[in-house]
């Protein structure tokens, strides 16, 4: 009885993560989350950057870590490797992002919303317990050898390359508003020489990676979520560049996908 009602509370939340994107794209259409280049004020106390970050990213660390011994599949190599790529990936966003936050003179000089970083914790509680739980309880195809392997190597190289080009792009960002002060300069080279967000792009390629790694509706939620979260929010970005910079901006960028959109 106990293991129905668990699967259900989870199939609930596999249905809540799925269903919330469209709602976020259209409000993210009208309304960009005050951080950044978008902050702005009215939106309440505000934490450091680097804080916020970390408070509103750690539950993908420490609530993984509660929940994965809980699971049948816990002990499962395969099940400890399948989930690598997403630890590896929140130890970066929670711990050494902040940390390169704070070497930047600029991060302090704008906060970050408690009330934003709320949701984004709220949010991050949510994914951690669907993508824990079905990685190290309700997945059933790991003695399926030849599709685990496939999925996982074909998923593992394009999760490896989008974390590697939002990384990157992140790094970029970071160094060009410490080199200006905090200030706002026209990113070039690399990726940013096609679109103007290579960072948001990076990590919706990511996650696709994961939904093909994963092969399941928990991984294709998280994907459709990133992209709901994200290209909204790409968009507003390559359209605040142009108005900051005019003419100068390059005209032949796209704001997130190379030579589409």
């Amino acid at each position: 009885m106990k293991e129905i009602a668990d699967e259900t509370f989870f199939r609930y939340c596999v249905l809540t993560l799925i269903f919330s994107g469209p709602p976020t794209a259209v409000a993210l259409k009208f309304l960009q989350a005050p951080y950044g280049k978008h902050n702005r004020s009215g939106w309440g106390p505000t934490l450091s950057p680097p804080l916020a970050w970390f408070l509103m990213e750690s539950p993908t660390l420490w609530l993984t870590l509660l929940l994965f011994p809980f699971g049948r599949h816990s002990h499962n190599p395969k099940s400890l490797l399948l989930f690598s790529p997403y630890l590896l990936h929140y130890f970066h966003r929670t711990v050494i992002y902040p940390l390169r936050l704070l070497r930047s003179s600029s991060s302090s000089k704008n906060g970050f919303p408690i009330s934003i970083a709320a949701m984004a914790f709220t949010f991050n509680l949510l994914n951690a317990y669907i993508q824990a739980r079905y990685v190290s309880h309700y997945k059933n195809d790991y003695e399926d050898v030849v599709w685990f392997w496939l999925r996982f190597v074909i998923g593992t190289v394009v999760f490896v390359t989008g974390m590697w080009i939002n990384i990157t792009s992140d790094r970029t960002l970071v160094r060009l508003k410490k080199e200006n002060r905090g200030g706002y300069v026209i990113p070039r080279g690399g990726l940013f020489e096609f679109v103007s967000c290579p960072n948001y792009f990076g990590e919706v390629v990511e996650w696709l990676g994961w939904a093909v790694m994963t092969w399941s509706w928990a991984g294709v939620g998280f994907f459709l979520y990133t992209c709901s979260n994200l290209i909204p929010r790409a968009r507003a970005s390559h359209v605040w560049y142009g108005d900051k910079f005019k003419d100068e901006y390059p005209k032949t960028r796209k704001a997130v996908i190379p030579f589409v959109f």
